[in-house]
């Protein structure tokens, strides 16, 4: 049996948390006050208690550092919560001894599906809706293409340096081209321009040089009227989870200060770049820049 809470504070919750997980608590089912507002103390047949939406659980959860197990059903209007922890050690760390087969077809990173986070989804889905139809569109850090899914144009080039992962690309989708290749040495591939350019969680990745690969983008493989759609990871995966937020060393909460500084830089290049910017998500952020209609660029300093 779990400990019962009803109208105790979030706060001591979270310590009762911090001193006992794993554990389980027993709080009234939070289907009984839909529409509520979290910490409204509801009456339930004679009973005061504190109302939660399940949400307020599932955030409490990943910032703690635990796992929900799913919900059981008590006595009404009673479940129970079950908490335990995760294990901070099973981190997703690519290791090989290749490093361009880091996050090849046979890494631990080819385990994760990027289209399995529905914020990923909904949000790059809005994200291609906001460009509109494009005729040729390059992935680069395409790795095994799972973006690709929801690409619709007449011609896709991903490059990537992992082997292993692009040869998994070309069976997904045949009719793309695929092109082995450094991203710090664009140039030298001979691409072309393009209608729209994706890059999603690559231009972070250690021994990258972002800036010049933004730069390289822009000056030359941006068609007029050329799209990008940027993704900045905002999140860690640990124990098969995905928590919200970049980590840095001894800090137990994410700091987001380089991930913002990053994201300023990206949006003042596109603007000054005759783009409109948009940024978007949640657990990989997405920087979209669109063709700025002529009144926003004549208005601009």
């Amino acid at each position: 049996m779990g400990m019962r809470f009803t109208t105790e504070p979030l706060i001591a919750i979270i310590e009762h948390l911090g001193r006992h997980a794993p554990c389980a608590l027993e709080v009234v089912d939070p289907d009984l006050a839909r529409g509520r507002y979290a910490g409204e103390v509801i009456d339930h047949g004679g009973l005061a208690y504190r109302h939660r939406p399940f949400r307020t659980w599932v955030d409490l959860a990943e910032r703690a550092g635990l796992r929900l197990l799913t919900p059981r059903h008590l006595e009404p209007p009673w479940i129970e919560l079950r908490f335990e922890r995760l294990d901070a050690a099973a981190r997703l760390r690519p290791a090989h001894d290749d490093a361009t087969e880091k996050y090849g077809a046979g890494s631990e990173f080819a385990r994760i599906s990027k289209l399995e986070d529905p914020n990923l989804v909904l949000d790059l889905r809005d994200a291609l809706a906001r460009v509109g139809p494009c005729a040729r569109v390059l992935d680069l850090g395409v790795n095994t293409g799972d973006e690709l899914t929801l690409v619709i144009a007449d011609e896709i080039v991903g490059v990537d340096h992992s082997a292993s992962a692009l040869e998994v690309a070309r069976r997904r989708f045949p009719a793309a081209r695929f092109v082995e290749g450094d991203l710090n040495a664009l140039p030298a591939l001979g691409l072309g321009r393009f209608d729209l350019v994706i890059s999603l969680g690559t231009l972070q990745s250690p021994g990258i040089d972002d800036r010049e690969v933004l730069r390289r983008i822009v000056q030359d493989h941006l068609a007029p009227g050329g799209a990008v759609i940027l993704g900045l990871p905002n999140a860690r995966y640990v124990d098969g989870e995905l928590e919200h937020g970049t980590r840095m060393v001894n800090y137990t909460q994410p700091e987001l200060g380089a991930l913002i500084k990053d994201v300023a830089f990206y949006r003042k290049y596109l603007q000054q770049h005759g783009r409109r910017v948009f940024v978007t998500g949640k657990y990989e952020l997405l920087i979209t820049a669109i063709t700025a209609p002529a009144s926003d660029r004549a208005s601009s300093p």
